[in-house]
């Protein structure tokens, strides 16, 4: 341990907590001195990941998203261990402590919108917080009692939320407030397989009245006053929170579809459906499995795909730009040619004009060359060899 927690500038201490958290086995203390007296136990082998086990640890603490197993279902052949009666405690780990949080929460259209963020996936208004929360702690208990673990998706999984419709007949299209989520879903394991779980209030469309800056149902008014409501006021059509829940399970993987519902059709009918709910469940993540494994055999050949579309586009711009590269060297050769051919023909004038200079008078001689030394100087930059030089080939641009 502390020869490779000083290749990761870590104690000894802080990598076992490591080991520990990604599900690692290791030396045991005083493992080396048995080891060299050869009596130390065989190497553990690596086990197989656990749904919830994260596969990757950085020193900085990001997160690191690295290859997953394809979740599968529970072998039919084997039976999940369940766990025994003794060991069952009265409040699921999620639910423990989640009550302060609503409870403190703000509310708008009646529902909860809570400031934490990682919390149990409940979307409800405050009248059926303490049953929602009743509902939800006697499904995490009751799954985990056959063997299926419910937690919070791992952090370092893309999974989603499904969406939530709380319309308890569903209707037309309308805008609806946003509604609380939580930052990752509350999901429960068959096997390997993750099926996300959200426990919403549905609402129902009810006559309401607007009074002193609130809607109320019309049914919950007495008799109107003899002058009436006043002008401030009127009556609408909105969906209300009715009391009654609806548990959506969903499979929370980006290429899968799967979705049910259970719907209360009177306040408490959730709890009687526990255990078909469990069996649904059981019955789903096969499928489920399936729809990822499908997903993501479309995924990779989308990726293949898209990598061959990249490497065509990277071809066809390495042979635009070999173009115009070849454009460009036979343009900048062309005006070094003309440029030299110009330059030849001024070579040409200076040489006869010197010949002509010299037969002169000598004072007459002696002020012609002086002027022609001085306009040689004046082309000077007409050098065009000097130009060529500095010409590129295609390949070098």
């Amino acid at each position: 341990m502390t020869v490779v927690a000083a290749r990761y500038r870590v104690s000894g201490s802080f990598l076992a907590r490591v080991c520990a958290r990604l599900n690692v086995p290791r030396p045991p203390r005083g493992y080396w001195a048995r080891h060299a007296s050869g009596k130390a136990r065989l190497r553990l082998a690596l086990p197989e990941a656990r749904p919830q086990d994260e596969l990757a640890w950085s020193r900085g603490g990001e997160l690191v998203r690295g290859p997953r197993p394809l979740p599968k279902p529970p072998d039919a052949t084997r039976r999940p261990r369940r766990r025994p009666a003794t060991a069952r405690p009265s409040t699921h780990p999620l639910i423990r402590g989640a009550r302060e949080h609503f409870d403190a929460a703000r509310a708008r259209d009646e529902y909860l919108r809570p400031y934490k963020k990682l919390l149990v996936d409940l979307v409800v208004s405050k009248q059926t917080l303490p049953r929602a929360l009743e509902v939800a702690n006697e499904l995490f208990l009751s799954l985990e009692d056959r063997g299926y673990p419910v937690s919070f998706a791992p952090p370092n999984e893309r999974w989603g939320r499904d969406e939530v419709d709380v319309r308890e007949k569903g209707g037309r299209a309308r805008s609806y407030p946003g509604f609380w989520s939580p930052w990752r879903p509350t999901v429960v394991f068959v096997g390997t397989v993750a099926v996300g779980l959200t426990i919403y209030e549905m609402t129902e469309e009810v006559q309401c009245r607007y009074l002193e800056g609130k809607y109320v149902r019309v049914s919950e008014l007495g008799p109107a006053p003899r002058r009436g409501y006043g002008a401030s006021s009127w009556t609408t059509t909105r969906e209300v929170p009715t009391g009654r829940l609806c548990l959506q399970a969903y499979a929370p993987y980006g290429r899968a579809s799967w979705v049910e519902r259970w719907r209360e059709a009177k306040p408490g009918d959730l709890l009687a459906k526990l255990k078909t709910i469990a069996r649904a469940l059981e019955d789903a993540a096969p499928v489920i499995a399936k729809q990822v494994e499908e997903g993501e055999r479309q995924a990779a050949i989308e990726r293949l795909r898209w990598e061959e579309e990249e490497r065509a586009q990277r071809r066809e711009e390495a042979a635009r730009r070999r173009a115009e590269a070849v454009k460009a060297s036979r343009t900048e050769l062309a005006a070094i040619i003309e440029r030299w051919a110009e330059a030849k023909r001024v070579e040409a004038f200076f040489e006869d004009a010197g010949r002509r200079a010299a037969s002169l008078d000598d004072g007459e001689s002696i002020a012609m060359l002086d002027r022609l030394k001085r306009a040689r100087e004046l082309l000077r930059g007409m050098d065009a060899l000097q130009r060529f030089r500095s010409w590129k080939a295609p390949h070098e641009r």
